[in-house]
C-alpha cells in the first residue's frame, strides 16, 4: 500500500526532467498517486509529454495560468475525468530577466505585474478551482525560496513574488481550512533547474551553498519530493499555513562565510 493509493494530485508547472516539479511528480506516481500534468506552450509540450509516458499519465493539458478560462477548462476536464482532486501542486514562476539583475530600483512596473500574476497570483486562481473538488479535503503546496524572508543577490522582483506567494499561503490555508484543506510551500535550497539557470549568479549560489550549509550539501528534486510526499498524504493532517524549508539549514545561519573565510578575517 503507497502512502498516495486513490489520490488525485494534479500538477501545475513541470517543464523538464530536471524541474523540482518531476522530482515531486516521481514520488507521489511511486506512493500510488494518479497524476494530472499541465503544462504552456509549444516548447514545454515537447518536454513534458516524454516525462508523462514514463510514469503512464494520459492527463497532460495545457494551461496559461494568467488566462481564467483555461485554468477553468482544465479543472472541467479534471472533474470530468476523475471526479475529484486530493492534491494541488504550485510549481509556476516566471520574471522578466532584466527584472531580477540591475538595481532593485530598476523593476519596471510591467515586469513586476507580470511576475506577481504568474508566480503569486495563480496559486489563488487554481486553488480556487480546486477548492470544490476537494470533497473530502486536501492538500494545496507551493514552491518557494529563502529571498522571500531575506536580501539575496539578484532575486529582486522574483523575492517580492515569493514572499506573496507565502502570503497567500498563509491567508489559503486559514480561509480553506474549514473544508478540511491544507495549504503549505517548501522553500528549497537552489537547485540545478530551467527556472534557476535565469537567475544571474546560479552558479556561485550553487557553490556558496554547498560550502556554508549546516549539512554541507545541496539539496535535490528528489529531497523535495520526499517533502512533497509527507505534505501530500495524511502524515501532514494537522500541518497547515507553514514554510518548510528543505534547504540542508541554510536558512538558520547569521553569518554564512565558511571557516576558512572566517580565519582569514
Amino acid at each position: 500500500m503507497g502512502l498516495m493509493d486513490g489520490k488525485v494530485v494534479l500538477i501545475f508547472g513541470l517543464a523538464n526532467k530536471n524541474s523540482i516539479a518531476w522530482g515531486i511528480t516521481k514520488k507521489l506516481h511511486e506512493a500510488g498517486a494518479t497524476i494530472g500534468l499541465s503544462y504552456v506552450g509549444e516548447i514545454m509540450e515537447k518536454r513534458v509529454m516524454p516525462l508523462a509516458q514514463e510514469i503512464n499519465c494520459d492527463f497532460v493539458e495545457p494551461c496559461d495560468v494568467t488566462d481564467d478560462a483555461q485554468i477553468d477548462a482544465l479543472f472541467e476536464k479534471a472533474a470530468a475525468r476523475f471526479g475529484k482532486v486530493d492534491t494541488l501542486v504550485h510549481s509556476v514562476a516566471f520574471a522578466n530577466r532584466e527584472d531580477l539583475g540591475g538595481r532593485f530600483v530598476d523593476i519596471s512596473r510591467d515586469g513586476f505585474k507580470l511576475a506577481l500574476d504568474i508566480s503569486a497570483y495563480s496559486l489563488i486562481a487554481l486553488a480556487k478551482r480546486a477548492e470544490p473538488l476537494m470533497t473530502d479535503g486536501g492538500s494545496i503546496m507551493s514552491l518557494t525560496y529563502y529571498a522571500a524572508e531575506k536580501v539575496m543577490p539578484k532575486y529582486h522582483v522574483m523575492a517580492v513574488a515569493k514572499a506573496a506567494l507565502e502570503t497567500i499561503t498563509r491567508y489559503l490555508a486559514n480561509d480553506l481550512g474549514p473544508k478540511g484543506i491544507r495549504v503549505n510551500t517548501i522553500s528549497a535550497g537552489p537547485i540545478k533547474t530551467l527556472a534557476a539557470a535565469g537567475v544571474p549568479g546560479i552558479r556561485t549560489m550553487l557553490k556558496y551553498s554547498e560550502q556554508t550549509a549546516p549539512l554541507r550539501r545541496l539539496v535535490s528534486q528528489e529531497d523535495v519530493g520526499d517533502t512533497a510526499l509527507y505534505l501530500a498524504s495524511d502524515l501532514s493532517r494537522n500541518v497547515t499555513g507553514e514554510t518548510l524549508h528543505v534547504d540542508a539549514g541554510y536558512n538558520i545561519l547569521g553569518l554564512t562565510a565558511t571557516e576558512e573565510e572566517l580565519a582569514n578575517m
